[in-house]
C-alpha cells in the first residue's frame, strides 16, 4: 500500500498526524474570514447609506390662528403639508393642527378650496387633505400633551406622535407672536419655556433623534432661544422687535394669502428639492434674502451635533429611510463584487410603535441596490465545504496510514 512518510517542507511528523490539526484549522479559518466578511460588508452597507441614524420621520404642522384675516396662516402650513406629503412622508406621520375655518367660510369666494398665490394655480385644500386636531382641539395643553406622548387613553392614533430614539422631526408652527410667546386662537399663549421644557420631555423620554423647528410669526427667533435640549436645529422668520410680513394678497379672496418667509422657504423646496435631493439645510438657510423676506431670517445650531453642511433636506422635509441592518433577517448578495449594483429592495425593521399595523417589516425600493438574498447562506455553504473536504483528507491520510 502507498505511504506518505514525510512532509515536502522538511517536516518530521507524519501526514496522519499533522492533517487532523490542519482540518480543524481550514475549518476555522473559514469561519473567522465569512464572519470578518459578513461584518465588513455589514459596516460598508451601513455606512454608504447612513447620513444620519434615523429610521422614521415625522412632521407636525400647526397654525395656531383663526378667524377670517387669518387666512395666511392656514396657507401656510398646507403649503408645508403638500410638500412633506410630495417628499415621501405619508399622512399617517403628519399631525396636522389648524382651526380649518377657511376653505367653507362664508366670504370664501371660491369654496371649499385654499390658495397661497394669487394666480391660484393650486388648490391646497383638495380632496385629500387630513386634519388631525380641528377647530378648538388647537390648544396649548393639546400641542404639549401631543409632543411628550401625555395623551388620554382612547386618544386615536391619528392623533398620537409615534415617534422614538430612531425619529426625526419636523415641527412648523406659525401664527401671531411677540417676544417669547405665540399665541393660540387669540384666546392662550405658548411661551419659549413652554416649548423647551416639552422638547426636553421628549428627550429624555427617548422621542426623539433630531427635530427640525421652524416658526414664521413676529419675533418669531425668540421662541427657540430658550431651548437647551441636543440635537435640535432651529430657524425662525424674525428677531426680537421685528414684525414677519405677508407675501402678497389675493384681490378675488380679500386677504393675504402666504407670508413671506414662509413663501421663499416653500419656493427653494418646490424648485430644487426632490426625494433623491442631495441639497443640505445649510443651502436653504443660504437662500434667505433679508430683503426679499423684509425681516431677519435667524437659525440656532449649537444644540445640533452634525454640522448643517452635512444635513440633508430630506431628513426633515422627506421620507428617505436608513437601512437597519439586521444579521438574522437582512443578506446582501453582492453578485460576487463588492460594488453595489444600480438597483435594490432592501428590507427594513421598523421601530416598535403602539399600533401593530406599524410593527411589521416593510421592503422599500431604493434608488442604489443590491438584492437582499442569502449571502450568509453562501458563506455557511463554503465553510461546510471546506469542513467536508478536510474530512476527506483526514479520512484519506488515516486509510493511508
Amino acid at each position: 500500500m502507498f505511504h506518505i512518510h514525510r512532509m515536502a517542507v522538511g517536516f518530521n511528523k507524519p501526514w496522519s498526524s499533522i492533517l487532523p490539526s490542519l482540518s480543524v484549522f481550514l475549518v476555522w479559518f473559514c469561519i473567522i474570514s465569512s464572519t470578518t466578511s459578513s461584518s465588513s460588508r455589514d459596516e460598508t452597507v451601513k455606512s454608504f447609506y447612513s447620513s444620519s441614524d434615523h429610521t422614521n420621520n415625522w412632521a407636525v404642522l400647526v397654525s395656531t390662528s383663526r378667524f377670517w384675516f387669518n387666512y395666511r396662516h392656514m396657507s401656510n402650513v398646507l403649503g408645508m403639508y403638500r410638500t412633506v406629503r410630495r417628499l415621501g412622508i405619508p399622512d399617517s406621520q403628519i399631525i396636522l393642527m389648524l382651526a380649518d375655518d377657511v376653505a367653507c367660510n362664508s366670504r370664501n369666494t371660491f369654496p371649499g378650496t385654499a390658495f397661497n398665490n394669487a394666480d391660484r394655480a393650486l388648490d391646497l385644500y383638495g380632496d385629500s387633505i387630513e386634519v388631525d386636531y380641528r377647530g378648538y382641539e388647537v390648544t396649548v395643553e393639546n400641542f404639549i400633551r401631543l409632543l411628550t406622548g401625555r395623551v388620554e387613553p382612547d386618544t386615536p392614533r391619528s392623533k398620537r406622535l409615534l415617534t422614538d430614539d430612531r425619529s426625526n422631526i419636523f415641527v412648523y408652527m406659525t401664527g401671531h407672536g411677540g417676544d417669547e410667546f405665540l399665541k393660540f386662537q387669540d384666546a392662550e399663549e405658548i411661551s419659549a419655556f413652554d416649548l423647551a421644557d416639552a422638547f426636553e420631555q421628549m428627550w429624555e423620554k427617548k422621542r426623539y433623534h433630531e427635530i427640525l423647528f421652524m416658526i414664521d410669526t413676529c419675533q418669531a427667533n425668540t421662541m427657540y432661544s430658550k431651548f437647551y435640549s441636543p440635537n435640535i436645529l432651529a430657524s425662525g422668520s424674525s428677531e426680537i422687535k421685528e414684525s414677519s410680513y405677508s407675501h402678497h394678497a389675493d384681490s378675488d379672496i380679500g386677504v393675504a394669502v402666504i407670508d413671506r418667509y414662509t413663501y421663499y422657504t416653500l419656493d427653494f423646496l418646490e424648485r430644487n428639492v426632490d426625494v433623491n435631493s442631495q441639497l443640505t439645510m445649510k443651502d436653504l438657510f443660504d437662500s434667505y434674502d433679508k430683503e426679499l423676506i423684509h425681516s431677519t431670517p435667524g437659525f440656532r445650531t449649537d444644540l445640533f451635533k452634525r454640522p448643517i453642511e452635512d444635513v440633508k433636506i430630506t431628513d426633515f422635509f422627506g421620507s428617505v429611510q436608513n437601512v437597519e441592518v439586521s444579521k438574522e433577517e437582512t443578506m446582501f448578495d453582492f453578485h460576487g463584487t463588492d460594488v453595489l449594483s444600480p438597483r435594490e429592495t432592501i428590507k427594513v425593521e421598523r421601530p416598535p410603535v403602539e399600533d401593530d399595523h406599524m410593527s411589521r417589516k416593510v421592503a422599500i425600493s431604493h434608488p442604489f441596490s443590491v438584492q437582499i438574498q442569502g449571502n450568509a447562506w453562501k458563506n455557511f455553504k463554503g465553510v461546510i465545504a471546506v469542513g467536508m473536504l478536510s474530512l476527506g483528507v483526514l479520512l484519506v491520510s488515516k486509510v493511508s496510514s
